[in-house]
């Protein structure tokens, strides 16, 4: 252990009492707490150069005046109850700079944005964005992360190109031209992060203070604050059932449009091909580029996926951004973004100042589960473990509340629900749920911006569905159920039953 002392023999002060002095001050800014054990005398000479015996006076002064205390044959320790005379005095109020107030920090900073595991986790939660460890291939995904070990020495060694490995991009290339219909050479698809990095990498090319950015409304918070924090206008554009409403979008100037076209985050409405070739002649006509985010693209129930938008531009103004968070898991941070040519040069420099790349081992392990085709294998499998648990969720909110509006169950891992008239708000439904023990999110909490631009958003309630089996999705929306009946009545009365769904007698339609 190197202990953060620097002594100077031009002082006027001895070593020894500059040693003391500063050991004194690393206790009282808190680096060195009470209990913790500080480094031998003869470590600490040899860190300082100087003589053994000047670090032992030294360390006998801080015992003998309460800071430090010894163990025989154990070490020296901080003193866990410290002199009364340091307690009163350290930091007096004379001794502090004169600072000028901070500016204060962007409002982001009150809050958290994106999808936070360390959140208490309910009994039963329908949280987004989670997978099932219960189904991911870990043997197989050990077995290869141990074979790309054999060139640790290698990789370890140098730095890794920002732009990503260059055969895990050409995988991801080839797999894009046969499952999408994109053509893409390996120099337009950077490996990023996940798809915020591929935001950040894109709003970092496209976007300066002032330029204007249209967004779906609602959104995935996540982006439209980056784009704020770029110093950015962002207009909201409202969606319906087909995707955003390219009506709505802008006539004026702007730089750049983000939808998330094969699931809408957060609503799960699919953008219609219809809707798709606007939007492209919308871009076209106002000189925009468009991001589009393809999340949950690979789970698709209903028909053929429509084609993306960087398929039907030909990749002149669309980036396009994908993930491997739903179809191999969060935790990997891993995804694509494929540029225009136009921007790759500009991209492939800033991606240089945002990181140095991602971990060699994680993309060497992904290309080996792609190319051995246990990548396409998996996502089959995914797809039709979710589809089962999309109809258990779908059967049980049936069976439970009755018929209601459900947005999103083409694809994707989620559905969006408007709860019924009879039925509590959206907000009070996901504090009754907490309550009882299971989480649901109203769309508000959801992590989502511009919520007020779709009608009755009061009442949508969002349902995650991935990471529970067909038993726990249906147990828990049979107990949000039930706590919605008991809460919602008069105290003292008894709910009225209608086939198999309620009407609590507080709450009519």
């Amino acid at each position: 252990m190197r202990l953060f002392v620097n002594i100077n023999p031009d002082q006027k002060e001895t070593l020894q009492r500059q040693i003391v002095e500063q050991v004194i001050a690393l206790i009282g800014r808190g680096v060195l707490p009470p209990g913790i054990e500080v480094p031998s005398s003869r470590s600490l000479s040899e860190q300082l150069c100087v003589s053994r015996n000047t670090v032992k006076e030294a360390y006998e002064e801080l015992v003998d005046q309460g800071y430090l205390y010894t163990q025989r044959a154990v070490g020296t320790f901080v003193s866990n109850e410290l002199p009364e005379t340091f307690i009163a005095c350290q930091f007096p109020e004379s001794s502090r700079r004169n600072h000028a107030s901070p500016a204060a920090p962007l409002p982001y900073a009150e809050g958290e944005t994106g999808r936070n595991s360390n959140a208490p986790r309910c009994l039963t939660d329908f949280g987004v964005g989670r997978g099932d460890r219960r189904v991911f291939p870990e043997k197989l995904w050990r077995r290869l992360a141990n074979e790309c070990m054999g060139s640790v020495a290698a990789a370890m060694s140098d730095y890794a190109n920002p732009c990503g490995s260059s055969h895990l991009r050409s995988l991801i290339a080839d797999n894009l031209r046969l499952s999408r219909g994109m053509a893409v050479t390996p120099e337009q698809v950077f490996i990023v992060s996940g798809c915020q990095q591929g935001i950040s990498l894109a709003a970092h090319l496209l976007i300066q203070a002032g330029s204007h950015v249209a967004v779906e409304a609602p959104c995935y918070r996540g982006a439209a604050e980056l784009f704020e924090s770029r110093g950015a206008k962002v207009v909201p554009a409202p969606v319906d059932g087909h995707g955003i409403q390219t009506s709505r979008l802008p006539r004026t100037a702007t730089k750049l449009v983000y939808v998330t076209p094969s699931h809408q985050s957060p609503t799960g409405v699919t953008l219609s091909l219809e809707r798709r070739n606007e939007l492209l002649a919308w871009a076209a006509k106002v000189g925009s580029f468009v991001l589009e985010v393809e999340y949950d693209s690979d789970f698709r129930y209903d028909g053929p996926p429509p084609a993306p938008l960087f398929a039907l531009d030909g990749g002149e103004i669309v980036i396009h951004a994908g993930s491997f968070a739903n179809s191999v898991g969060p935790g990997l941070r891993l995804g694509y973004l494929v540029l225009p040519r136009s921007l790759t040069s500009a991209a492939r420099k800033i991606k240089s100042l945002m990181d140095n790349g991602s971990s060699w081992l994680e993309q060497a392990t992904l290309a080996a589960f792609i190319e051995g085709g246990h990548f396409a294998q998996h996502v089959r499998r995914l797809r039709q473990v979710a589809l089962a648990r999309r109809d258990a969720l779908l059967g049980a909110l049936h069976e439970s509340f009755g018929a209601a509006e459900i947005f999103g169950r083409e694809s994707g891992t989620h559905v969006m629900w408007k709860a019924p008239r009879r039925l509590p708000e959206a907000k009070e439904i996901s504090a009754i749920g907490r309550r009882a023990g299971v989480r649901v999110h109203s769309l508000a909490e959801s992590d989502a911006s511009y919520c007020d631009c779709l009608p009755g958003a009061d009442r949508a309630v969002v349902f995650g569905f991935a990471s529970m089996t067909e038993q726990e999705i249906e147990g828990g929306i049979e107990k949000l159920a039930a706590a919605i009946r008991n809460e919602a009545r008069p105290a003292g009365s008894r709910p009225q039953f209608y086939g198999a769904h309620f009407r609590p007698h507080a709450v009519h339609q």
